[in-house]
């Protein structure tokens, strides 16, 4: 009964609709997230393409990625740089480990029981406490 009324042309033709309706949202999101994102813009510009992609949506973006689209890449790539920086920072607060890391802490353990000022026993004490 379906395919009578609903021709499988009918159904690609509505399955390509969808897709390009969905890539359409994908890049307004895009757009959105590049415009706010962007720091060499002030409030004012903004401003102004966001209502030029509100008000006009389909010219609004394909403007938007004429004009500033080469600089969505740098400026995705830079925020990820940001944050994968801050997380690293998080991390190694957290966790408490110093930069130089449990090697850089046994070579000033094994210099110290070299010049005598720890023993063979505080040695061994300390290096148990830094490899677990």
């Amino acid at each position: 009964m379906i395919a009578s009324t609903y021709p499988l042309l009918d159904f690609f033709w509505t399955m390509i609709e969808i897709f390009f309706f969905i890539i359409w949202i994908w890049l307004a999101i895009m757009v959105f997230v590049d415009i706010f994102r962007s720091h060499d813009m002030g409030g004012w510009a903004k401003a102004g393409w966001v209502l030029f992609v509100v008000i006009l949506p389909l010219l609004g973006i394909l403007v938007y990625l004429i004009v500033r689209g080469e600089g969505m890449h740098v400026r995705a790539a830079n925020e990820a740089a940001r944050e994968q920086k801050a997380f690293d920072q998080y991390v190694r607060q957290t966790v408490g480990t110093p930069a130089g890391g449990g090697a850089d802490e046994l070579a000033k353990l094994a210099d110290l029981k070299d010049r005598g000022v720890i023993t063979d026993e505080e040695f061994a004490t300390m290096k148990a406490k830094l490899v677990s």
